[in-house]
């Protein structure tokens, strides 16, 4: 059984006609998920996949989604989940990078990503609902799931730090089903009964595997929200009675001042990641909504889940909690040696969570993994009972509305504009996001575009949740002795 497949095989076993996917008025069994899935590994049979093949997914939060997941790892290929608002040539990167041989893509999508896949030579295969039913109910369904091991690959999850393009995270079956098992029995606590709001992007490793797989594991239904909404989350905990909400900070905030009034007295479970709740914010909707709010820490590259606050122990508000089962954490100083008691150092990780590789790179892997333990580029400190705090971010990711944006990317855009001479992307504090997304400009000698043009050009490459909503020009940017730009002494001017 190291099919992370197997999850949905044995529940639909167990429990056919249970709910497994709620989208709106309607409902997918689990009979009929496992169905499908078995008809995408027969569909993907025809297109002629072998085993270890990627297999690229643009869609957003719909049933589709969770039928493809399961069926290309039945049939023994890798998923490789794709943002669905990324640029054609976001799209092609990813697609060259990680080899893929097909790319489903939602329909209602605005192109980019067939433009990608004619770039990178890949078939493309647009998922309307009615006409890829029909098609799937012409097939036979497959209902053998491929023999893998634990150890191979079925998630090549992309992310980036600040050194480069996007890089594939291999994330193994084994890694998964662990990190699944854990939530499922020790984090959340799930019973089939349970339902769980599914706002959170499939297409991130926190909603596949804190979600979708808790949820395809344990028998639970999946309530789908394609595209987070308030409103549209608080109607569907009144309609389907949901008993666990999962989200980033910035969905706390907007669901704790949003106006309307809704019945919410099944929650009992509310999770939060991404990014650090403010304890303020926590309290407010725990004493608005009548929930506790539990905050953890996970990364891609830990698939996700690495420390949690429990339900059966003493919670504290701004802290990460302590590890899951089977995972060790260290605080590290810039030599390697674990930092002293109460002291700040790099968070450490170990244990079955943890990738594989990052697909293609061992230069990178290595560096991220050098002696059996990843370094995460986060600071944090242990206080005396264990608990762990994240004190701030090596690395310069941006998390702007619990989307990564990686400044070396953006900075790359922008030197390809003639006009730029230097650019330097920072994250800046945003009440309503968390972050946002700023970049101060050097101009060439002679250039006369504006900011205004300058974030126009960035618009128009890449991902709307990524370009620079702040921009401005400069005469000259804050230089270390090496010539290295100081980002931590660049501010933002006073809008």
């Amino acid at each position: 059984m190291a099919n992370l497949a197997e999850f949905l095989v044995e529940t639909a076993r167990r429990q056919p006609e249970r709910p497994a996917l709620r989208l709106g008025r309607a409902t997918t069994t689990y009979a009929e998920l496992d169905r499908l899935s078995a008809q995408v590994a027969t569909l993907l049979a025809t297109e002629g996949l072998r085993t270890g093949d990627r297999v690229a997914l643009m869609l957003p939060n719909v049933p589709e989604f969770v039928a493809l997941y399961y069926g290309i790892l039945r049939a023994g290929g890798i998923v490789v989940p794709l943002n669905p608002l990324l640029k054609s040539r976001e799209t092609e990167y990813h697609l060259r990078d990680s080899g893929a041989a097909l790319l489903f893509e939602w329909h209602a999508a605005p192109g980019e990503g067939a433009q990608g896949a004619a770039a990178a030579g890949v078939r493309h295969i647009v998922v309307e609902p009615t006409a890829f039913a029909a098609e799937l109910a012409q097939l036979e369904p497959l209902h053998d799931t491929a023999a893998v091991a634990g150890g191979d690959i079925a998630v090549l999850l992309y992310t980036s730090g600040t050194t480069g393009r996007p890089k594939g995270a291999a994330l193994t079956h084994a890694g998964l089903r662990h990190n699944t098992e854990v939530n499922v029995a020790e984090v959340q606590h799930l019973a089939p009964e349970d339902v769980i709001v599914g706002c959170l992007p499939l297409f991130h490793i926190f909603g596949q595997t804190c979600t979708m797989n808790t949820a395809v594991l344990r028998g639970a239904s999946l309530t789908l929200i394609p595209r987070f909404d308030p409103a549209a989350v608080l109607d569907a905990i009144a309609r389907d009675r949901a008993t666990v909400f999962e989200g980033v900070p910035t969905m706390y905030a907007a669901l704790l001042h949003h106006p309307a009034e809704a019945d919410v007295s099944t929650l009992r479970m509310c999770i939060s990641g991404g990014a650090s709740l403010p304890v303020e914010l926590l309290r407010g909707f725990e004493r608005r909504f009548g929930c506790a709010v539990l905050e953890g820490y996970g990364m891609s590259e830990t698939s996700p889940v690495v420390t949690f606050n429990h339900l059966d122990r003493p919670r504290k508000p701004g802290s990460i909690g302590t590890p899951i089962r089977d995972v060790e954490v260290r605080l590290l100083d810039d030599t390697g040696r674990d930092v002293a008691p109460g002291e700040v150092g790099e968070l450490a990780v170990r244990g079955p969570n943890v990738m594989k590789e990052y697909w293609n790179r061992p230069e990178e892997t290595a560096a991220a993994v050098p002696d059996g333990w990843l370094r995460t580029g986060d600071l944090a400190r242990r206080d005396e009972d264990g608990y762990l705090y994240i004190v701030d971010r090596k690395k310069d990711l941006i998390i702007r509305g619990g989307y990564n944006v990686y400044p070396r990317e953006i900075e790359e855009v922008l030197h390809e504009h003639p006009a730029v001479a230097l650019a330097a992307v920072i994250g800046v504090p945003d009440e309503r996001l968390g972050e946002e997304v700023a970049a101060a400009i050097v101009l060439r000698p002679g250039a006369e575009e504006t900011a205004a043009q300058l974030q126009e050009f960035v618009r128009d490459r890449v991902a709307a949740y990524k370009y620079p909503r702040r921009v401005w020009l400069t005469d000259a940017l804050p230089m270390g002795p090496s010539g290295k730009i100081l980002k931590r002494e660049i501010t933002a001017p006073q809008s």
